[in-house]
Parts: C-alpha cells; structure tokens; sequence
C-alpha cells in the first residue's frame, strides 16, 4: 500500500516538473515587435570612470554594431525620437568606485561619427545634449570627482521610447526588459544584446503562432 502511494506521489512530481517545463518563456510586449529605431546611450548617472574612461563609450558602440549587424533596428541618436531607448552601463565588480562629472564630461557627449559597416555609413552625433532632452553647456563648469554608485555588473536597460518626448522621460518609467551580467557588455560581442535579439525572436515567434491559432 505505502509503496504504491509512493509510486503515486513520484507520478504526480513528475508531471507536475513536466508542466512546469512547458511553461513559454518571458516575452516582451507585442507592441515592441513594431518597432524601428533603439537609440544607445550611457547611463546618465555613471559618470566617467578614472581608470577607464572609455569603458561605457565603447560599450555604447559594440551595442549600436551588433544592432546594425542584427538588421531589426536602426541605431539613431535619442534627440530623433527612438522607439526603443537602450541604456548602458559597465559594471566594474564594486558598487562604488571614483568617478568624474562636469565640465563636458557627460558619458552622452558624442562627436560626429562617421562609420563604414556592411549596411553602408552610419553619420550621428551629440555633444553637449543630455538625455533629457536640454542643451548643456559642455564648456561649462569644471570637471568634478565624486563618487559613482551602481550596479557591480553591466547593465543593458531597454526602455520603450515612442510615449514620452524625451530619453529623461522614458527612462523615468519601468523598463521593457532589463540584462544584468558580469561581462553582458563584453567587448565585441555584447552578450546582453544577443540575449535581447534571442527574446526579440521569441516574442515575435509567440506572436506568430498566437495568429495561427483559430
């Protein structure tokens, strides 16, 4: 008797961890299948880091080439009305660590970018336009040392970006999907960003069997 409840019970768990495999992955929202442009910037709130000061830049930029390499979304500045706004920023292990600000040291500061990729030329730029939307003086004030607190691993944060009239405002409200990882920022090949294209798929995978259905 006790053997065949035992046998019972190991039946139900077993169908039970069936079930729950079964279960569809997370998706993003249906909405975010329309869209055409992301634009990338720095978290605003990083600062520049001392010791590797071009560390968030270039992660800014493996993620505006491997969004141009992926073909869905065309990389634009935030100042064109995006409809997708990502946000990076490299975690280096610590929750703190030095940081500079001020006197045009905006992680959003951008010259003109002219580069040659397999689509043709990408040509943008930005200088002194903070993601909120206000023009800054970049000459202004003098560079300051402070102390920048965050996340200890990167971070790529996607916020949707066709409601509101500013990156500062998208940004204010919850995100669409959110990568933490240490080395999801990882230069060339963004770790994070071949996870958002694998849920991208998935989503518009959903979506497509949801319209095949009666």
């Amino acid at each position: 008797m006790r053997r065949s409840y035992s046998v019972s019970i190991a039946l139900l768990l077993l169908i039970c961890s069936a079930a729950g495999n079964e279960k569809k992955k997370p998706v993003l929202p249906v909405q975010v299948l329309n869209v055409r442009t992301a634009a990338v910037i720095i978290d605003p709130d990083a600062g520049v880091s001392p010791t590797a000061p071009m560390a968030d830049k270039t992660a800014q930029e493996d993620v505006e080439k491997a969004l141009t390499k992926w073909g869905r979304l065309r990389p634009v500045l935030s100042s064109m009305s995006p409809d997708l706004i990502i946000v990076v920023r490299k975690g280096n292990g610590k929750m703190t660590q030095p940081t500079v600000t001020g006197g045009g040291t905006s992680p959003n500061n951008r010259p003109v970018i002219i580069q040659p990729n397999d689509n043709g030329i990408r040509i943008g730029g930005q200088n002194g336009q903070s993601p909120d939307g206000t023009q800054s003086d970049p000459q202004s004030g003098r560079p300051q040392p402070q102390v920048g607190v965050g996340a200890s691993e990167d971070s790529f944060v996607v916020y949707d970006g066709t409601s509101y009239g500013t990156a500062g405002d998208a940004t204010s409200r919850a995100p669409i999907w959110r990568y933490v990882a240490k080395n999801g920022l990882k230069s060339p090949e963004v770790p994070a960003g071949e996870e958002f294209r694998k849920i991208f798929n998935e989503t518009e995978k959903q979506q497509q069997q949801q319209r095949k259905k009666p």
